[in-house]
């Protein structure tokens, strides 16, 4: 076997092995996305519901809370992006920086100073490579997320909203993270969570308008009671919605990554066959011409 052979056929080998390990993680992410997907609706009526009371709330009373109202003595905004932990799902965790990177810039430009909060590996990498704060950040399940892990987020940023300036309070939440929409498409986003922009069911024509409520004891001490409930329920729903996304991001890229390999077996396949043909025709034409050699001496 001549070395262009063994070349061709030690690549042959090793993305066969790359193909099989394509093939697998595609066929885990295709087992569960299903239950990803079917976890982020389910949590999204009681996400949308509670929205719409806590702006119910707001709107039909004349409460002065955090919730409805921009800190002034403060100019920091702290920023939460979800990435994934792990590689492998295309640009899903680079679509989520770069978006995030481009409202921190927005945020800047307006004079405020930006606090980072990082769910999964790859963020955190991406921020600790370039050496850009990171005020706490999470790891281990973005593709499985647990509610502690969105109760322990939302506890560490309501920490944040309402802590006074000396000890680095912040005046905006905001959530960077991709929207699931169907198993072809995903949206990155950004949702400012606090102060609660109070739009839904007001200015559309033909919505149903805003409940009324009557507030027991006050309103102050009812927001005050939904605020970590509505924080937490966001944040759970961002989670969830990422997770699915990231698993449908990851079983298309490995998909096109198996029919990448496929192609490459084929055209080093082609290429081996050509340099064992051209190895043939080199050993008849020695033959002859040693044949030819005998005949003439």
């Amino acid at each position: 076997m001549s070395a262009s052979q063994r070349v061709y056929k030690a690549r042959i080998a090793s993305t066969k092995s790359l193909q099989q390990m394509f093939k697998a993680m595609e066929l885990i992410a295709a087992s569960r996305i299903g239950r990803a997907r079917d976890r982020a609706e389910a949590a999204r009526p009681y996400v949308e519901a509670l929205t719409r009371a806590v702006s119910a709330v707001a709107t039909h009373s004349d409460a002065e809370h955090p919730i409805v109202q921009a800190r002034t003595e403060t100019n920091r905004a702290a920023l939460l992006l979800l990435t994934s932990d792990r590689g492998m799902a295309g640009a899903y965790s680079a679509n989520v920086i770069r978006e995030a990177e481009r409202l921190a810039e927005r945020l800047e430009q307006d004079g405020k100073q930006v606090a980072r909060y990082v769910v999964g590996q790859r963020g955190t990498s991406y921020f600790q490579f370039r050496e850009i704060p990171v005020v706490r950040s999470w790891v281990g399940n973005t593709d499985a997320p647990e509610a502690t892990t969105a109760k322990e987020i939302s506890e560490e940023l309501l920490r944040a909203f309402t802590a006074p300036v000396e000890d680095g309070g912040v005046d905006e939440l905001h959530i960077v993270d991709t929207r699931f929409i169907n198993m072809v498409t995903q949206e990155p986003r950004v949702v400012r969570m606090l102060p609660l922009e109070i739009v839904e069911g007001v200015a559309e024509p033909g919505a149903d308008p805003l409940p009324l409520y009557s507030f027991e004891p006050s309103p102050e001490e009812v927001l005050d009671a939904v605020l970590p409930r509505y924080v937490e329920s966001r944040i759970w729903n961002a989670l969830l919605q990422a997770a699915a996304s990231e698993l449908a991001a990851r079983q298309r890229a490995m998909h096109t990554a198996t029919e990448n390999a496929e192609d490459l077996i084929r055209d080093y396949t082609r290429l081996a066959n050509a340099a064992r043909q051209s190895e043939i025709t080199q050993e008849i034409s020695e033959i002859v011409s040693g044949a030819d050699a005998l005949a003439a001496s």
